[in-house]
């Protein structure tokens, strides 16, 4: 019975990490969808003009500097991000040894099978890739002017895999 229970406990832990993915995909779509409130930027071109034309209401007109960043928008690779980043990599490395003393203390691991946790170059490989996988989404909610979710998708991948690995360590061991 308890082999069934934690596959159960398991499986509803994984459909609820999914369910919420689901429910923060369909979010930023909805958000991307939606018109801005201003409307359209009254100094946008109506069309592309071709490079060195110009008309004679342009020449009337001073040069304005090109901002390649927008104000009030970050660069991808700031200090915050840097930051959150490291604490998201700090995290895994954490929940790595976590994981590794628990099944030295002769206990099984609940999300993945015991035969990936003691090959550690594919478990490492698995932590290396969950790092890379945040740091992704963070990049497509960035490109996608999603900043709070950019900046909120380290923050809680670095808060669940710290929260992961004080849970391992806090575990009895068998004998």
């Amino acid at each position: 019975m308890e082999r069934a229970e934690r596959i159960r406990m398991r499986k509803r832990i994984l459909s609820a990490i999914a369910g919420t993915f689901f429910l923060l995909a369909a979010a930023c779509v909805l958000q991307a969808q939606q018109q801005p409130a201003e409307g359209r930027d009254p100094n946008a071109p109506a069309a592309p003009q071709p490079v060195g034309a110009s008309t004679p209401a342009d020449q009337d007109k001073p040069a304005k500097p090109v901002n390649p960043v927008a104000p009030g928008v970050h660069s991808f690779w700031d200090r915050e991000n840097d930051w959150l980043f490291a604490a998201v990599g700090a995290g895994r490395a954490l929940d790595y040894a976590s994981t590794l003393n628990l099944r030295s203390r002769g206990i099984n691991e609940a999300f993945l099978t015991n035969s990936i946790v003691d090959n550690h170059a594919l478990f490492a490989g698995i932590e290396a890739a969950a790092t890379a996988t945040s740091i992704g989404v963070s990049y497509l909610f960035h490109r996608t002017g999603h900043h709070r979710l950019e900046r909120w998708t380290s923050a809680i991948h670095a808060g669940i895999a710290v929260g992961g690995a004080i849970r391992n360590y806090n575990l009895k061991s068998p004998r």
